[in-house]
């Protein structure tokens, strides 16, 4: 797990930006803490900052060249069936300087070319430079768990792991509003735009090609969806049972080999409790990690983690904080995102990753599950407008009296009137339309409030109507669950979960290893129909029946919860000051000329009321996209 940048110069103008190099790698450090070094010639320079995991002797470093000095490799992530294809090419006559994963990925190239990512077991972003034919391939693994982005003009190419790297080389920082508009209603900027026009991210399951001023953008890799009959499975409900266990628990034991510790996060839910008994199968004395939260327990979960290590006898950390421990990391977090990126979670997740650093440098995490087997609430919420009853038909009818009631996500009693209310609205719209709302915090009508008025221009308006389209891409007019889940895929798994844990997690110098993101527990999963995943009664039905004997019985007799923080309590308290007198005071927003005063000092207003609705989320977007403009902008 590391750090990469680079640049290909295509004149003179081009070649002078090779002198940020050592700048935009330094900028990694965090993500590659063990060894730096850089490759610069004529008209190309290569950086890398190395987490070591795998071999972690000085033969692995990199960047790193083949016997023939010809091609070049710098790599971030980790290939899990490297043992296998090296035993492939070894018996083809080839030969290994290394024990590392990065010089098979790098002679599999070398033979292959791009037909080298279909073998591929892993998580990845890698660049391999031809000297001979003077050109760049690079590419990004199926699902987006590693990031990579990139700018491309008459002059260069360049890219890097983070957008803070990029920063170094001193581009255009021309704000893209499409961006920020969308960023204003989901709180993270989807993927292939960012928050600079120039700038881009290179999707998930998709490879560059790059040579004089000329550059290629191919696809891989497409998840199957259940509409192609050649994906469908015919097994039955028990026997995808056998064979989701079976595929799980190979994903896992794959994800076990490194050459340094490794644990498994355990947050008390379902996802992570089945990854940790799975490897636990294979690693005695696993060590197990958990965040609590001592002043709230409407928020706290560690009692069920707590159960699942004595179930599974593993060595069993709590991490137990209190809003004080959580609080006096928030301005350490906001000098991480280095592009807008508003999941108040992050906070959680950069202090487990922090903490359990402390013990390990790679943890198993049970994250893609939701998106995968219907987890999540807004799940649950689309099984009901799609199968609707007697019950659907009462929350019409008694809908007006419960909109006029409190709705915040701080209390268990305003969060149900919230989703509620949430779900009315959802009823009432299409299939893409509600599915857009569901992952909004803001309607595009109130996003668009937010905005300057000199800068609500058709222009940039109609790019994020064509943007959400292709987004949306996936959802038919009548959608099935599968449908919603392919979507989820695409666009929150990759841009808001794995961004996240990636962003957090590097930034502590910790590898998240994610088992159901292998491929061969993906394409599985999606070939299985809807009411193997949910009916009215359960989410991720076939995942919870599975594993029904393995894990304690109170896990399954609990609420869904996400992995929140008291993010209310502080907007209100601590972090008061900063609302009103620096990022969002008048004199601020007016100066900046980006935001509509009037609109912002509505929503700040609605945080301090009794009811608050999502309002805490949208202070917290405008917090972070501040913090982030005052830091890299302004």
């Amino acid at each position: 797990m590391c750090g990469i940048t680079g640049i290909f110069a295509f004149n003179l103008v081009g070649k002078f930006n090779k002198i940020h190099v050592t700048n935009a790698t330094m900028a990694l450090a965090k993500r590659g803490p063990d060894f730096q070094d850089i490759y610069i010639d004529e008209w190309v320079g290569l950086g890398h900052r190395r987490l070591s995991i795998i071999d972690t002797s000085a033969t692995a470093h990199q960047p790193m060249w083949d016997e023939s000095k010809r091609y070049c490799i710098i790599f971030n992530g980790e290939i899990f069936n490297y043992a296998e294809l090296r035993q492939e090419m070894a018996a083809r006559g080839k030969t290994f300087f290394s024990a590392s994963d990065t010089e098979v990925l790098l002679k599999l190239y070398i033979e292959e070319k791009e037909n080298c990512l279909n073998k591929l077991n892993g998580f990845f972003a890698f660049c391999v430079y031809d000297k001979q034919e003077q050109t760049f391939f690079l590419a990004r693994d199926r699902y987006g768990i590693k990031p990579l982005l990139y700018l491309f003009d008459e002059d260069k190419f360049i890219f890097a792991s983070e957008m803070k790297s990029i920063l170094q080389y001193g581009i255009d920082k021309t704000l893209d509003y499409s961006s920020l508009y969308t960023y204003l209603q989901l709180n993270y900027i989807p993927a292939p735009a960012t928050i600079f026009t120039h700038v881009k991210k290179l999707l998930p399951g998709h490879y560059l090609t790059i040579g004089r001023q000329q550059i290629a953008d191919n696809q891989y890799y497409e998840i199957p969806s259940t509409q192609e009959h050649a994906h469908r499975q015919d097994l039955s409900y028990e026997a995808s049972k056998t064979k989701l266990n079976a595929l799980l628990e190979a994903s896992v034991q794959r994800r076990l080999v490194a050459d340094v510790p490794l644990g498994s996060f355990l947050s008390g839910g379902i996802d992570s409790s089945v990854v940790t008994a799975l490897a636990s199968r294979h690693k005695p004395n696993l060590h197990t990690f958990s965040i609590g939260y001592r002043d709230e327990k409407f928020f706290d979960e560690t009692q069920y983690a707590s159960a699942v290590a004595k179930k599974l006898n593993t060595e069993h950390t709590v991490f137990s904080l209190t809003n004080q421990d959580l609080y006096g990391h928030v301005h350490t977090i906001l000098n991480c995102i280095d592009e807008p990126f508003a999941d108040s979670s992050a906070i959680a997740v950069y202090i487990l990753s922090k903490e359990t650093r402390k013990h390990a440098t790679v943890a198993l995490s049970g994250d893609g599950a939701d998106e995968l087997l219907a987890g999540y609430n807004k799940h649950a919420a689309a099984y009901r407008v799609l199968h609707p009853g007697f019950q659907e038909a009462v929350v019409r009818a008694i809908s007006p009296l419960v909109k006029i009631l409190p709705q915040s996500r701080n209390n268990p009693l305003a969060n149900t009137v919230r989703q509620f209310v949430r779900f009315n609205e959802g009823m009432k719209l299409t299939s893409s339309e509600r599915y857009w709302r569901w992952a909004s915090f803001a309607t595009k009508e109130d996003a668009l409030l937010m905005l300057h008025p000199e800068l609500r221009t058709n222009l940039w308006l109609k790019d994020f109507v064509s943007r959400r389209k292709d987004l949306l891409k996936y959802l038919p007019d009548k959608e099935s669950i599968n449908d919603i889940l392919l979507t989820d895929m695409h666009l929150v798994l990759p841009n808001d979960m794995l961004t996240k844990v990636d962003l957090m997690s590097m930034a502590n110098g910790l590898e998240v290893r994610v088992p159901f993101l292998d491929y061969e527990v993906v394409n599985f999963i999606f070939s299985l129909p809807d009411h193997f995943k949910i009916n009215k009664s359960i989410r991720k039905r076939i995942l919870q029946d599975t594993y029904r004997d393995v894990l304690p019985p109170q896990l399954y007799k609990r609420p869904k919860k996400g992995f929140e923080v008291p993010l209310l309590k502080w907007l209100r308290n601590e972090m008061r000051s900063l609302i009103e007198d620096d990022l969002l005071s008048r004199k601020k927003i007016e100066e900046q000329g980006i935001f509509h005063y009037p609109e912002v000092d509505r929503i700040k207003k609605q945080l301090f009321s009794n009811n608050p609705g999502d309002a805490h989320a949208r202070i917290w977007g405008l917090i972070v996209f501040q913090w982030w403009y005052k830091k890299y902008v302004s």
